[in-house]
Parts: C-alpha cells; sequence; structure tokens
C-alpha cells in the first residue's frame, strides 16, 4: 500500500474484494468453505471453492490434473457467521499457500479465471487516466460547447 503523504487522504484497504481467497462460516446448517470471492454485498456471498472437509481431496484432485470442479456458490447474508480471509498464522501456512506448495498453482486465479475479469483494478486505472486526458484535451484548444476557437 503507497504511503499516504499529509495532503493524499489515504486509500482505504478492502480486504474482502472479489477474488480474495477466505474461509467462510456458516451457520443453520454449520457448514465451512475455502474458496475466492466473487461477489459480497448485503444480500450474501457469492463464493467459488470447495467445503473445508474436502480441501486436501481437492489439491490431489488438481494436482492429478483431474477436472477442475469447484463449486460456484451464494449464501444468503443470514447464513455467514464469520468470514476470515485465508492468511499464514505464524509458521503455518494459509490454505492458499498449502494448495500452491502442492499443486504450483496459484488458487485465486484459478478460482475466479471464468467468473471475474483478469484486469478488472487495470481498466479502472485505465479509465480514470483517459477521463484525465480527455479533460485535458478540452480545456487546451476548445471553447465551451466542444467548438474550436
Amino acid at each position: 500500500m503507497p504511503s499516504a503523504s499529509f495532503y493524499q487522504a489515504p486509500q482505504p484497504a478492502v480486504p474482502f474484494r472479489p477474488g480474495a481467497v477466505v474461509i467462510a462460516t456458516l451457520s443453520n446448517p454449520r457448514e465451512k468453505f475455502w474458496g475466492a470471492i466473487l461477489h459480497l454485498s448485503s444480500v450474501g456471498l457469492s463464493l467459488r471453492g470447495v467445503e473445508l472437509s474436502s480441501f486436501d481431496d481437492f489439491i490431489i484432485q488438481v494436482r492429478d490434473g483431474e477436472p477442475f470442479t469447484a463449486g460456484v456458490l451464494f449464501f444468503p447474508m443470514h447464513r455467514v457467521e464469520r468470514l476470515e480471509l485465508d492468511l499464514p498464522e505464524g509458521n503455518i501456512l494459509s490454505l492458499a499457500q498449502r494448495f500452491a506448495q502442492k499443486t504450483g498453482q496459484d488458487p485465486a486465479p484459478l478460482l475466479v479465471s471464468e467468473f471475474l475479469p483478469p484486469t478488472m483494478t487495470d481498466e479502472a486505472e485505465d479509465h480514470q487516466g483517459s477521463s484525465e486526458n480527455e479533460e485535458n484535451e478540452d480545456s487546451a484548444g476548445d471553447a465551451p460547447g466542444g467548438r474550436s476557437r
């Protein structure tokens, strides 16, 4: 994250963004899922992943080149009891790190590639940059109303 100066407002961190690898704990019935967020809103959570109890089987399946079968799931928000980022704790690897270590693949792109644009943030930055360029061109040589002087 870039440092913020006195003149620049800090950028808010968005940890639970589309593509983030998480562990979701659900209630009624109690279940745990590991996967990547596709969409998160006040209505619910869309996730592509597997039940936590099937995680090791999923790793073996991917490692052995079997067809990819992670589910695309929606959980209404009243079932979402807890959502945590899949992060390492001390010397304990995160599930995503274990997946990468055993399969040689990064799980996030594998889980979201069919559902999220690969360069979502790049496109937003490009659009912002092109808007600024258009404004500069308009102010440089055009009179109000879009006609040249």
